[in-house]
């Protein structure tokens, strides 16, 4: 058998159902298979034409569509398509689009059929895969035990035994390496453990040998070394499967090395999440850097929204919901400044895009609005480069706007010079805040102090995090005006556990759940978080650091967690009604709408909240008479 069959042979053996079947029955399918090459956004199969093959995707990946357009699932490496039709009088129903560049291999339906006529467990893996995919993608809230991402844990996604090599073999080594294990990559660990203790060194994919190695004609004798990618993002065994999700969306990453302690086990691909993931935000993340402009860009916020409904259905945590959406509104700010990059030329000095609010916090939802600014290098001079940065943020924020992310009423942007300054000036302002609170200042610049750098230079934005953290603990008076002001925001639980609701105006007889519900809980945990110099900023994060601390009561930080997981679920599944029903979005809800069970557990959470804030006020002096001054804007 020819070398090529030969690899297709082993290729089809390692997958099922494949790999349940004869070798000699592989043997003699193989020479009737035919390869084909499909580009990202190449139609495959179009509704209601003849199919005539069962396709095995090889690599890449493809969506699968309904008749309507709408996403139906996504599919990786090792997974086939177009059964259903070959099953049914050959008439596609479910159209198929290539989503990455994708290899192929395509099996007659002659073959086919005397497959599924001759082995059972071959028929039953066509007919039953298809019914486990129609429930994955459908994932009703209610009908199955909840998205996979959510169980599974991350060595279990892992398909083979990791490959690896020393950094000082040779870049045709490596190749060779890859070649014969039939790996997209290579996990270069070092020499002598000893001198090196890092478990990973580098990582060279397939990816980066042409663009590192082969398009720059470096010689093939050369050390890997020299093409490899380093400070390689790792995750250990036991996190979950949605914690690599959120990992490759943060980083744009499409190979994940897998850690067991110190020791590297495998690695994981965006096509080995395909398998647990059905709504596809790995892959959306993918499409939005490869959109050529803002309108392209545009174009994603339905395909938010409509993931934004998915997970709901899913039911999956409010925690992913939010770090998901929040990871697709920092991807299209990232892109837009790629964009703005080759628009404008070259930045003239090193620069960060920080993110800042709910969008730093991991935290957004369908109703956000725009809050960033730039740090600058110290290298910076206004007049000379400013005019640059004052076009690119204006470009940056126009584009926002298009795609759906408002201006900021409050001028809390890159396009404001305030706001757009060199990172000593940004460490002044930062100190000013401290050493010298002012609580009606503060009220404005508390969003400063969820800050994350996303774009550029991200470690000016670490330098401003970590004088945060140095300097908050040790000024009581600071954190003391944080803490009137995070009391000024209430749960809207009145006497004998009634909601307090809007009195007037366009949301008459509502309360609003984030202003009155989650930011209360966002604030507190700010307060308390800088007070004992946690690192996170994520409010779920925040507080899990601070029960590690004695700050609070024994299991105080538990039933805040509680008292945010429904409090934000509650919320997102009213803007997931709305976004169905095509209202328009809000976080205003009339108590009426709720259930029994929702409006009930809400007085709990909110009776939670209340007390919080009382130990707030305790804990930093905070009396009634400060609390007045701040609302009035007295001094």
């Amino acid at each position: 058998m020819e070398i090529e069959l030969v690899e297709i042979r082993d290729h089809l053996f390692s997958h099922p159902p494949f790999r349940n079947l004869p070798r000699h029955v592989v043997d003699d399918l193989v020479p009737h298979i035919e390869v084909s090459y499909y580009q990202a956004g190449t139609m495959i199969l179009e509704k209601g034409q003849d199919n005539h093959y069962l396709f095995f995707i090889r690599s890449g990946a493809v969506e699968i569509l309904r008749s309507s357009g709408e996403l139906y699932i996504q599919m990786g490496e090792g997974e086939c398509f177009g059964q259903f039709s070959l099953l049914r009088k050959k008439k596609v129903r479910y159209p198929a689009r290539a989503i990455e560049d994708s290899l192929l291999y395509k099996i007659p339906d002659a073959p086919f059929q005397e497959l599924a006529d001759t082995y059972d467990r071959f028929a039953d893996f066509m007919e039953e895969e298809h019914s486990v995919r129609l429930k994955n993608a459908l994932g009703r809230a209610g009908q199955t035990s909840g998205n996979p991402l959510m169980i599974a844990k991350i060595h279990k996604l892992i398909p083979r035994k990791i490959i690896t090599a020393s950094p000082d073999i040779s870049i045709q080594q490596a190749a060779v390496i890859m070649t014969q294990n039939r790996v997209s990559s290579l996990v270069l660990v070092p020499d002598n453990p000893e001198q090196d203790p890092s478990p990973v060194t580098g990582l060279i994919t397939d990816r980066d040998l042409r663009k590192r190695a082969i398009v720059p004609g470096l010689p093939f004798s050369a050390p890997v070394r020299q093409v490899m990618s380093t400070d390689v993002i790792t995750l250990q065994a036991e996190a979950y499967a949605f914690e690599a999700m959120l990992t490759m969306m943060r980083h744009n990453l499409h190979h994940l090395p897998v850690l067991d302690g110190n020791r590297p086990i495998g690695v994981i691909t965006v096509a080995d999440l395909v398998r647990y993931e059905s709504h596809g935000s790995v892959y959306l993340v993918g499409d939005i850097f490869r959109q050529k402009d803002v309108d392209g860009l545009a174009d994603m916020a339905p395909k938010i929204r409509q993931l934004f409904i998915q997970l709901v259905n899913e039911d999956a945590s409010s925690h992913t919901i939010s770090a998901i959406v929040s990871r697709m509104g920092i991807s299209i700010s990232q892109r837009l400044l790629q964009l703005g990059e080759k628009k404008l030329g070259p930045p003239p000095v090193p620069y960060c895009l920080l993110a800042l609010g709910s969008m730093a916090r991991d935290e957004m939802t369908l109703v956000t609005d725009q809050d960033n600014a730039f740090v600058m290098d110290d290298t910076f001079d206004p007049k000379v480069h400013d005019p640059y940065f004052k076009s690119l943020a204006r470009f940056l924020s126009d584009g926002l706007n298009q795609c759906g992310y408002p201006y900021c009423t409050g001028d809390i942007m890159a396009t404001h010079s305030r706001w757009r300054q060199p990172l000593s000036v940004w460490k002044t302002y930062f100190s000013d805040w401290i050493d010298h609170p002012d609580p009606e200042a503060l009220l404005h610049a508390s969003i400063f102090f969820d800050l994350e750098g996303i774009f550029g230079e991200t470690g000016l934005a670490g330098q401003l995090k970590q004088l945060l953290l140095e300097k908050a603990p040790n000024s009581p008076r600071f954190l003391a005006c944080l803490a009137r002001n995070a009391l000024l925001r209430k749960p809207p639980l009145g006497f004998f556990r009634k909601f307090v609701l809007e009195h007037d105006g366009k949301h008459h007889k509502t309360f609003n759940l984030k202003r009155r519900g989650s930011a209360p809980i966002s604030d507190l945990a700010r307060v308390h978080a800088l007070a004992c110099g946690a690192v996170p900023i994520n409010t779920r994060e925040r507080l899990l650091r601070v029960k590690e601390t004695s700050l609070l009561a024994e299991g105080v930080g538990d039933d805040l967690l509680d008292a945010l997981e429904l409090i934000c679920m509650v919320r997102i599944r009213h803007q997931a009604r709305q976004a169905e029903s095509g209202a328009a979005v809000d976080n205003n809800v009339i108590p009426e709408s709720l259930s029994s069970f929702e409006r009930n557990h809400l007085k709990d959470a909110f009776q939670i909240v209340s007390q919080a804030q009382s130990f707030l006020r305790y804990r930093y002096n905070v009396s009634p008479a400060m609390q007045t001054r701040v609302r009035t804007g007295q001094k």
